[in-house]
């Protein structure tokens, strides 16, 4: 058993898909740890919640036996509440955020590293944590960082719908992370062209740029297509490798993991973080980035047909009891 820091937000999620009935259910950072608490590792978490949310958020998580809480703050008022419309015309979904709560505060998650085997950092909201902060946490840990990218390249408003945005400074919040995760359109936007999607080339370009700044795998999600992963030319990473050293590497190896086909779709929010966690859980254990990301397309495949945490939390429980989370 392995103890992963999760550090996130909680949000509440309401979903429109077109041609469906619409979804509300909580979300964020809650989907990485009902994962890996549904298949029997510890978890502590750490996020600032609104307390409007309080009641259900400690109903949802309650027969969560391996998850610690000491990390999660309620704050006051309605705490992260996103609006998300999904559209085949759509190349990614369009998010409101109508509410958003405060920065965390570094100082609980870097008491807490010393007794952690890996760091997962996700910016579900792109407001979690200020720069100077999170380099704190970044240089303090002497474990594995995973960084979902996720919501870091969407402008920072609430109340009006965010669009995609590029952001030049990226690698000052990459740099020292051991696993990077992002989806085409956010590599767009960390690429300074948030207009189109990147080329095979053009990702490639980008993992070249995030291996120069200490990253040694880069997991480029892709949906149904599954996803790219992209480590450094003729290395074998593993984790506990170390870096390479800058300009060190030669152009990528990539990797293209197939998404096994879903018998049916019922809510694609959160297969993300389903991969994320079902990688980092494999990783933890000795596995190659291969087969954790092998790993990770087969566990979202399957989340595809369910809805919210409480399911997801039961999906990955059932692995448990027949014995296939590896």
């Amino acid at each position: 058993m392995s103890r992963f820091g999760l550090i996130g937000t909680i949000t509440s999620d309401h979903v429109i898909v077109e041609d469906r009935p619409p979804l509300r259910s909580l979300g964020g950072i809650l989907y990485q740890a009902a994962v890996l608490c549904g298949l029997g590792e510890d978890v502590e978490l750490f996020s600032n919640c609104g307390d409007e949310l309080r009641v259900e958020v400690e109903a949802a998580v309650g027969g969560w036996r391996t998850l610690r809480r000491e990390g999660v703050t309620f704050v006051p008022g309605p705490g992260n509440q996103v609006h998300l419309h999904y559209s085949e015309r759509l190349k990614e979904r369009e998010e409101v955020l109508a509410s958003a709560v405060p920065p965390l505060a570094p100082e609980p998650v870097i008491a807490a590293l010393p007794r952690l085997d890996m760091l997962l950092m996700v910016f579900n909201s792109g407001f979690e944590l200020r720069l100077a902060d999170w380099r704190r946490i970044v240089a303090a840990a002497s474990r594995d960082i995973w960084l979902d990218v996720h919501s870091f390249v969407l402008a920072k408003v609430v109340g009006a719908h965010r669009d995609y945005v590029a952001v030049p400074g990226w690698r000052d919040w990459m740099a020292g992370v051991s696993y990077l995760q992002a989806n085409r359109q956010e590599v767009a936007s960390l690429r300074g062209h948030p207009e189109r999607w990147p080329s095979h080339a053009e990702i490639e370009s980008f993992a070249a740029q995030a291996f120069d700044v200490g990253v040694r795998a880069v997991f480029v999600t892709m949906g149904k297509d599954g996803v790219l992963l992209l480590t450094p030319g003729g290395a074998k990473v593993r984790p506990g490798a170390g870096a390479m050293a800058v300009g060190a590497h030669r152009s990528p190896v990539v990797r293209h993991i197939q998404a096994p086909a879903a018998d049916r779709v019922v809510d694609t929010t959160g297969c993300g973080d389903v991969f994320c966690a079902a990688a980092m859980r494999f990783l933890s254990r000795g596995a190659s980035v291969a087969e954790a990301a092998e790993a990770g397309v087969a566990l979202a495949s399957e989340a595809v047909g369910l809805a919210g945490i409480a399911e997801t939390f039961a999906l990955a429980a059932s692995l448990v009891r027949t014995g296939s989370p590896g």
